[in-house]
């Protein structure tokens, strides 16, 4: 299905198609051999400053599909959520492997402006870097905490009056577990800050798992469906943690509900 279909759509399912030979027995082969040409081929572009928000959504687009051309199945639930805002949002979200980052701007780019906040290591990959800086993100250490939230509201209220919704990782490593002690508030805060709403995002990435030696490129395993849903837009008013709470328990029991 082409993307501009899908993006008219409040629900999306990848359609039945026939798996090639290689792709079934290979799947890890054939998504990486389409896959590290597009990034090579973007990166080249973005280098030169010629990488725009359209041609990133295209391009996060085809990667949805190489996944599909291995047998990976996605399910994208209620992007109607932030399709009829008409204001920039804070994305709060679960993050289980490198798949979302790639996936969320072939989604959201085509409705509305995005970027990320992101580990600093990103923005010295070789080749990738160059992509994820086309993206103007809030890039934070992960080691000196009082600067990263300094950063993280100072630079994340600017993207948002800017007209540039957030999406916000809130724990600090990638997992397959709904660990509410691990969930910080930082999109809360942030949403509240820039007077925003914030849309809980529940997602299962684990189709895309992590790498021993490059985390970001792991395994395909096209039995494990991929699951994205996004819940509809809050507005922060009075106790923070009572909505905080309401976005954990939305993803654990979406978490939950997918496994079962």
């Amino acid at each position: 299905m082409q993307q501009n279909a899908v993006m008219a759509l409040n629900r999306y399912q990848s359609p039945d198609q026939k798996i090639s030979w290689v792709a079934g027995k290979f799947p890890t082969y054939k998504f990486y051999s389409q896959f590290i040409y597009l990034v090579v081929k973007f990166a080249w572009l973005a280098r030169r400053g010629r990488v725009y928000e359209r041609d990133l959504a295209k391009g996060c687009w085809r990667v949805l599909q190489y996944l599909e051309t291995t047998g990976v199945h996605f399910t994208v639930e209620n992007m109607d959520a932030f399709k009829k805002l008409e204001d920039p949002c804070v994305f709060v979200s679960n993050h289980m492997s490198a798949l979302e980052t790639f996936i969320l701007p072939g989604l959201i780019f085509p409705h509305r402006r995005v970027t990320f906040i992101v580990k600093d290591k990103l923005i010295t990959y070789p080749v990738f870097k160059h992509i994820m800086l086309s993206m103007n993100p809030i890039v934070v250490s992960r080691t000196n905490p009082r600067e990263d939230l300094r950063v993280m509201l100072h630079e994340g209220e600017a993207r948002l009056r800017d007209n540039i919704s957030v999406v916000v990782f809130p724990q600090s490593t990638r997992t397959t577990e709904m660990i509410p002690e691990a969930f910080n508030s930082i999109g809360i805060k942030l949403a509240s800050r820039a007077g925003v709403p914030v849309i809980p995002l529940a997602l299962r990435s684990d189709a895309w798992a992590n790498g021993y030696f490059l985390k970001d490129f792991g395994q395909i395993d096209p039995t494990k469906p991929v699951h994205i849903c996004f819940g509809d837009p809050i507005v922060i008013a009075g106790n923070g943690k009572v909505i905080h709470k309401q976005i954990t328990q939305f993803i654990a029991d979406k978490l939950d509900s997918w496994r079962n």
